[in-house]
């Protein structure tokens, strides 16, 4: 299973979202991109009508939204993988049933609230689990220590999981999440509001590159 580390977007125009990407590209294969619609969170990212670059990444969008079906079928098909929030008012098995037949890989994200067993009933049909390591809805949040235990029984029931984390992550919390059990890593404002990307990407590979996962 791949430990990948995923700098993550937060976009309030297109010209804003062109100039992180192009930081980015290069540094990075796989990018999450923040949509809030300013309801769901207290705060908007990426609530237009975007164009991505004719550049190849793979994308995530990490709905952070009310009505995921809603952005789903208007732009799922532009994305490689798509998130939706558990908490979110109307997310259902319709959703990832919407995700499976554009072809898309399918994730639920929890917030740190939320109960790791929720997700039971949802699990054989997901490719992934974003567990949130913050409050979700701003760049900086604090790190919250006490989810690790979500993600340790996560990898326990669902041993091949592909299993992300979003929140506070850097050096000194990457090694971590990466013993509790995650494989793939969201890192925000470390990495995109960096001077040099790429050595930051590159000091955070180097704490988890030799480290097993958690089993």
């Amino acid at each position: 299973m791949k430990k990948i580390i995923v700098p993550a977007v937060i976009a309030k125009s297109q010209e804003d979202l062109e100039g992180i990407l192009e930081k980015i590209s290069g540094n990075a294969n796989l990018i999450q991109l923040d949509i809030m619609d300013g309801e769901f969170v207290p705060n908007h990212s990426l609530d237009f009508e975007f164009r991505l670059p004719q550049e190849k990444h793979t994308y995530e969008a990490h709905l952070m939204v009310n009505d995921p079906d809603e952005w789903i079928e208007s732009f799922g098909m532009g994305v490689d993988t798509i998130i939706a929030h558990f908490e979110s008012p109307t997310t259902s098995p319709n959703t990832i049933h919407l995700i499976n037949k554009m072809g898309k890989k399918a994730a639920l994200a929890l917030n740190p609230e939320t109960e790791i067993e929720k997700l039971s009933d949802y699990l054989d049909d997901l490719d992934q689990v974003l567990i949130m390591t913050v409050n979700p809805g701003f760049y900086g949040s604090p790190f919250l220590p006490e989810v690790m235990g979500k993600i340790t029984k996560l990898r326990k029931m669902k041993p091949d999981l592909d299993i992300e984390v979003d929140g506070g992550i850097t050096p000194e919390t990457i090694e971590m999440v990466e013993e509790a059990g995650a494989n793939l890593f969201v890192s925000g404002s470390y990495l995109v509001k960096s001077d040099n990307m790429q050595d930051r990407i590159n000091i955070m590979y180097r704490k988890i590159q030799d480290a097993p996962l958690a089993t």
